[in-house]
Formats: C-alpha cells, structure tokens, sequence
C-alpha cells in the first residue's frame, strides 16, 4: 500500500501546538490589507493575528483570495514525486470556490502520474470546524487507516461537523453581506448578537438573534447539548477571534454541561477574521447532525 499525504489550507485554522503532533500539510492562504498581500502561515511568520485583530477594530479592512490552481500544483507535485498519494480535505465550497481548484489541479496531475491516487474532498467545514476534521482524520491515518477508507470516512461524518459562532461586530458580517445595514445598525444599538452554524451546504447561516455577548456566548452551548452526545466524550475545539478570555469562558460552560475529553483552543485567521470580525467565538464539535 502506497503512503499517503493530508493536505489542507490554513482556513482550516489549526493551531501549532496541533500541527506538531499530527502529519498535515498546510496550504496559506493571501489575505491583503494595507495595501500589501501577506500569507495565512499557522506560525503567523509574515503577520500576527494580534495586531491583525487590533488593526481590525481601529478600522483597517481586510480581504481574501482563494487558492489557485497553480498554487496547488506546486503543492501537490512534490509529493507525488516522492511516491506518495494526495487526499486533499478543502475549505468548504459554499464558501469558496478553492475546492473546484484542486479538483482542476488533480486532474491535471493525474495524466503526470497515472500510478498515483489524487483525492480531493469537500469538508463543507470551515474553521476550526475544518480543522477538526482534519485533526480527527490525521488521527485515523496514524492509526492505519488508508487513503481510500479516510477519504470514505470524512465524506461520511463531515455532516457531523458541527459549527456554531456568534459575533461582537455586526457591521463585518455587513461588509460580507451577511446582515443588512439596517439590521447592523439597530442591532448594535440594542446590542444583538447573532448566533451562526454552517449549514448543509457549507454556508454560514445566521440562526438566532440573542441580546448581550454573554447570552450568545452561553447560545453556543446551548446548540452543543442538543445535538452533542452528553455520554460521549470528544476533543472539540474552540476559536476566537483576539477574545481567548471568552473563549475560556465557554470552554468552562461546555466542561459543566457536557462530557469532552480535551478543548483545544486557536485562533481564527485572518481568512475567517476578515469576514466575520474581532471577538468572534466558534464551538466546533461532532454530534448527531449540523
């Protein structure tokens, strides 16, 4: 049996202390503000998320880019050279189009390497959701699962991935559309958070307006003991937007109501971040649906 290599993008916002332990291959994403492009590193070698968060409230606007085919190209390439297949887990394609660039890229390296497998597969995660299902499948790789059966896998039970955000600026989610400016406006004003998950589809949905941080903070767990086997314990992750204090917060609440065996917590990049704002908070775990 061939090895094989996980690759994914750093929207999947895994964090270091995670990568250290597990086998992925980690594509950046651009994000560009000031003016300047910069890669999406895990490692923030070419930007910090702290001062990416600051710059964020003092008003800096921030955008993103996709990953293209070229790029994954020179990915894919040297590890097929080395006699290793690909199973490329994606950022969801409700969400952007770099899906249908690997699928491209794949089938361009499948007429270069007829012996090797290439797998490409929708996550429809986003996130730490994303890197959720990465990190549970880099798992089952180490434990000798082979590339055809994972792939199986993830298709299988990433409609157990389950998101859920809330947000402290709703004129971010404005600038992406997600909100009116009416409903930004008002809702500041009444302070309304809205409380998200990502759907079927892989596409952020608002579900629910709560009023106050700490209610929609407490919303996030509130979705969590629905849906999440109180008997099972899992590792779940938690990302903030620069709000780690909060984040700990519902860390404190999910250990009180549910049974987790670890919380790993991250910060969400710049890719997420651009989109969805300072002080964002995400609980990402599996349960018996979306």
């Amino acid at each position: 049996m061939r090895d094989y290599q996980i690759v994914t993008d750093s929207t999947a916002d895994l964090a270091v202390s995670v990568l250290e332990k597990i086998d992925v291959t980690v594509i950046p994403m651009e994000f560009h503000i000031d003016g300047k492009s910069y890669h999406n590193y895990p490692d923030e070698r070419e930007y910090n998320m702290q001062e990416f968060y600051a710059g964020l409230k003092a008003g800096k606007t921030s955008t993103t880019s996709q990953i293209n085919q070229q790029t994954f190209l020179e990915v894919f390439e040297p590890i097929l050279r080395e006699g290793k297949d690909v199973l490329y887990l994606g950022f969801s394609s409700g969400l952007s189009g770099t899906y249908q660039s690997s699928l491209l890229a794949a089938e361009e390296l499948r007429s270069r390497y007829p012996e090797a497998k290439i797998v490409c597969v929708d996550t429809l995660a986003a996130s730490g959701g994303e890197g959720l299902l990465v990190y549970t499948a880099a798992c089952k790789k180490a434990e000798g699962m082979d590339i055809d059966a994972l792939a199986q896998w993830v298709a299988d039970n990433r409609l157990h991935l389950c998101h859920w955000f809330t947000v402290d600026d709703l004129f971010h989610l404005k600038r992406g559309g997600r909100v009116s400016p009416t409903v930004a406006v008002i809702g500041t004003a009444l302070g309304i958070k809205p409380v998200m998950h990502v759907d079927n589809e892989g596409h952020l949905i608002p579900m629910e307006k709560v009023r106050g941080r700490r209610r929609s903070l407490d919303a996030l767990v509130d979705h969590m003991v629905k849906t999440c086997d109180p008997k099972e314990g899992q590792t779940i992750f938690i990302s903030d937007g620069g709000a780690r204090e909060d984040a700990e917060y519902v860390g404190k609440q999910v250990r009180s109501r549910c049974k987790v065996k670890e919380i790993v917590y991250s910060t969400i990049g710049p890719v997420i971040g651009s989109h969805s704002g300072p002080g964002t908070i995400a609980l990402f775990f599996f349960g018996a649906e979306r």
